[in-house]
């Protein structure tokens, strides 16, 4: 299989694992090896100035932290896109890639046009995320930028559904539990 970096996994509604259930993953690395990812609309109740505060020069400290998904729940990752994206230090999708912590900190900040911090990551290991396509428990799509940094996570999931069309239209509309409606 082509690798799915730089694209989206929105989950099925057939996934009822609450890490998983209506996520939209961001793959930023697939291999033989397996996949890792960050989960884009799981947004925590702690900001930036909270649980990274080290972070307040390089992103704003009133801003979100993200659940990116269940593993290493305490390590931390940047999401950004760059003014020029030779600054990341890993790209994930044209100018959009993970700050250098580390180094924006002690160096110079890049130019950052928009931020995302997650805690944590989604993570497959070999062959598990392609058994997983093979069930259809995700439904993949290119990543954009304007989707990866939208400013309403919550509507991400239904959003980009709509917007792949067709069937996918109405998966979209769907309530949480569907014998409800």
């Amino acid at each position: 299989m082509d690798s799915l970096a730089g694209h989206f996994l929105i989950a099925s509604p057939a996934i009822l694992d609450p890490n998983f259930e209506r996520a939209v993953v961001l793959i930023t690395a697939h291999t033989d090896e397996g996949a890792v990812g960050v989960i884009l609309n799981r947004c925590s109740s702690a900001t930036v100035g909270e649980a990274v505060p080290q972070l307040a020069p390089v992103i704003d400290i009133d801003e979100p932290v993200f659940v990116g998904g269940p593993v290493n729940p305490d390590g931390v990752a940047v999401l950004a896109e760059f003014e020029d994206p030779d600054d990341a230090g890993i790209v994930v999708l044209d100018d959009v890639g993970f700050v250098a912590i580390e180094e924006a900190l002690e160096v110079q900040a890049p130019d950052l046009q928009r931020t995302r911090v997650f805690a944590g990551v989604a993570g497959w290991g070999p062959e598990q995320l392609e058994d997983e396509l093979g069930r259809d428990d995700w439904i993949i799509e290119p990543a954009d930028a304007d989707a990866i940094f939208t400013d309403d996570p919550d509507r991400l999931w239904s959003d980009v559904l709509r917007r792949k069309g067709g069937r996918y239209e109405l998966v979209a509309r769907m309530p949480l539990d569907p014998s409800m409606n």
